[in-house]
């Protein structure tokens, strides 16, 4: 089968952001699948370009068997205006593959929404190419602007966005979510809920190495990995590493901020404001680089605001990171199937609530390191069992092959 998986934010492993689509493909090529992957030049998470010629509208790149077709795409900083037109110039060019590099005819092509435009595109190249269009719904759009963003419910931008998602579901051949309770939602919105089927994040084991010892380095290191967004409610760290270093408990105990987003030179400034010695901002790193760093680490702490959103769930990339590298993490985050209360690999508090984030710390810190080593087994063991790339793969295949069969 060939397949056609169109991702505006799509990456390699040396690249700085999610592997999920280079990691199933991966898998998918093993299986005796042909895989294209769809991504923009511009990387969302590093702001840097894959380097194109001078008047080169796209270049082909395979990467351990998976054919990557970059398609050049403008940069942008903050501004709003050019993030959307940078999807919308993504999405207009994705749909006219037909005039670039010649590509294996596809028998199903795949879009992913972490915008729904990229996805949109996909579902008219779909139509032109006269083969099944299979949808891959990352986030709720436009749900997420409004919940997390702020926006009004009526606002035309979600009004229009409301109106393209109702097509995705119904245009869709099958459904492919991360989010576990994703197809009562998306019955809401007039989709077919017998077409979806959960496909979580998960992680690549061949990238991450065995869990490991305790940290060896003096103090009591507390680590976050991911995005610096409105979302991740990364105020919350800073409140609590304030709450520590007045109080002095844990002793040592230091913070380390790793990513990128919207939301970290605010939160640089806040820190540097309220004199936060303890906190350190990292840069982000590619995929293949994170793990040798996440492993110093003594515990990993994860965030989500207070939001009617997660009701359909999440599945947090940063979450498997953690749990595959053996080291127990404090979750502040009310979500249904939750990792790190199924694993047993730390403690899950409520969200926005600083003083049960420190009591979590607390307790973490004054376990024996022995202990938290089998804390973190239980998450490694978790992952190995439920989010393994590989069975994920064999998952997404057979819903390929069937969207494929229907045809």
């Amino acid at each position: 089968m060939n397949l056609w998986w169109i991702n505006h934010y799509a990456v390699g492993p040396a690249h700085v952001g999610g592997t999920r689509h280079y990691s199933l493909g991966r898998e998918l090529v093993d299986r005796g699948h042909d895989v294209t992957i769809v991504a923009a030049s511009f990387n969302h998470f590093s702001r840097a370009s894959v380097p194109l010629e001078h008047g080169e509208s796209c270049r082909v790149e395979v990467i351990d068997g998976v054919r990557f077709l970059w398609v050049r795409s403008p940069p942008y900083g903050a501004s709003g205006a050019k993030r959307l037109w940078n999807m919308l110039r993504f999405a207009r060019d994705a749909r006219r593959l037909g005039g670039g590099p010649t590509l294996p005819e596809p028998d199903v092509i795949l879009g992913s929404s972490p915008h729904p435009f990229a996805a949109l595109a996909a579902a008219r190249l779909a139509r032109q190419r006269r083969v099944p269009f299979v949808l891959e719904v990352r986030d709720l759009w436009p749900r997420t602007l409004v919940d997390i963003g702020g926006m009004p419910a009526l606002h035309p931008l979600v009004l229009w966005l409301a109106r393209i998602e109702r097509h995705l579901y119904r245009a869709a051949a099958r459904i492919v979510s991360v989010l576990p309770g994703a197809a009562e939602h998306i019955a809401m919105q007039g989709g077919d809920s017998g077409k979806v089927v959960w496909v979580p994040n998960g992680i690549d084991l061949s990238l991450v190495p065995e869990a490991s010892e305790p940290a060896q380095e003096s103090g009591f290191k507390v680590m976050y990995a991911g995005s610096h967004g409105p979302a991740n409610q990364l105020d919350t760290v800073l409140d609590v590493a304030r709450v520590i270093e007045r109080e002095g408990a844990p002793a040592g105990c230091s913070f380390v901020l790793v990513g990128d987003g919207p939301e970290k030179e605010r939160l640089r400034r806040r820190a540097a404001a309220e004199g936060l010695d303890s906190v350190r901002f990292e840069p982000p790193c590619a995929k293949r680089d994170l793990y040798t760093l996440l492993a110093s680490a003594d515990v990993f702490v994860a965030t989500l605001r207070s939001s009617s959103l997660y009701r359909s769930g999440m599945s947090l990339n940063k979450l498997f990171d953690y749990l595959a590298l053996g080291k127990p993490t404090v979750f502040g985050a009310e979500v249904e199937s939750n990792p790190i209360a199924e694993s047993g690999a730390g403690i899950v508090v409520a969200p926005e609530n600083t003083e049960a984030m420190v009591r979590a710390l607390r307790k973490l810190a004054a376990l024996d390191p022995a202990e938290r080593v089998e804390m973190g087994r239980k998450g490694r063991a978790f992952v190995e069992r439920h989010h393994d790339c590989a069975r994920l793969a064999k998952r997404l295949s057979s819903v390929l092959e069937d969207a494929a069969s229907r045809s």
